[in-house]
Formats: structure tokens, sequence, C-alpha cells
């Protein structure tokens, strides 16, 4: 385990290594398990990558059908649209929601990525490049990859 990951324990359908997944908090079910403190040690809201499998013990779950199993996670990179001039590679940039006021619906959800909050500090780690012509008017946007 590094000092980036974090064990916890989610559903056996979703444990698969690479698998993203965003934590969606405790359920009224939860109160009542004995594992609930390994389960709810995530940040609800943010997005997770199973990082590695630590063994294949199936626990009993009152969500999960299949049980839980244990898991390593890290945060996983988010991809989201940024201003042009803060999307260099390696920086590290205070999160703000793009400007623009129209935008083509089918960006939606990189305009406004799951797991990502105003005001998150975040590192850049990958520029895909200028949005596509066309999808966003009023400002200057690039495809980046952040790293909470």
């Amino acid at each position: 385990m590094t000092n980036d990951t974090t064990i916890t324990l989610i559903g056996s359908k979703l444990a698969k290594e690479g698998e993203d997944f965003v934590f969606m908090g405790e359920s009224r079910e939860c109160k009542k398990c004995k594992l609930r403190k390994t389960c709810l040690n995530l940040d609800p809201g943010r997005k997770y990558r199973v990082a590695k499998i630590r063994n294949n013990t199936v626990h009993d779950c009152f969500i999960h059908d299949d049980g839980v199993l244990t898991v390593e996670v890290e945060t996983a990179p988010i991809l989201a649209a940024i201003e042009s001039r803060k999307a260099v590679v390696g920086s590290k940039i205070s999160y703000e929601l793009p400007k623009c006021k129209e935008f083509d619906d089918s960006v939606y959800d990189i305009l406004y990525p799951e797991g990502l909050k105003e005001g998150d500090k975040c590192t850049v780690v990958k520029v895909h490049g200028p949005m596509e012509d066309g999808m966003v008017s009023g400002c200057s946007l690039k495809k980046v990859e952040l790293k909470l």
C-alpha cells in the first residue's frame, strides 16, 4: 500500500482493479453494520479508482447483494475543462467552474465533472487539448485530467 491509497470495502461487482467509482456516502442501512467504519472512510462525492484487491474474502453487506471486498483505492484523475492559461502539466490550481454561459449539452459532464468541487486544490496531470469548436462559447477552455 502506498501513501496515496486507502483500504476500504466496496461492492464485489465494483471491485475490479482500475475501475473508477464515485463514493456516494452512508446509507440508512449502514448504521447497523459492524464494518461501517471501514466502508465509510472515503469522502462522499469524490471519485476513486480501485488500485488493488486485497483478498477475495467476501463480507456480508446490507446494501450490496453480492457482498463487499477489501480493496485499496486512490483518488482517480478527473476529466475537466479549465481555463486554457491554467492548463499546464504539473501546475497546481484551485478548481473553478468554467464561466461559459452557452455550451453544447454533450460537454456538460466535462464542464461540471462529478467528484470535483469549486475551490478544490488540484494538479494538472495531463492536457488533452482545446475544447472542440462550437462546443462552448465565450471562453477559452482546454480538456485536462486533474488529480486531487
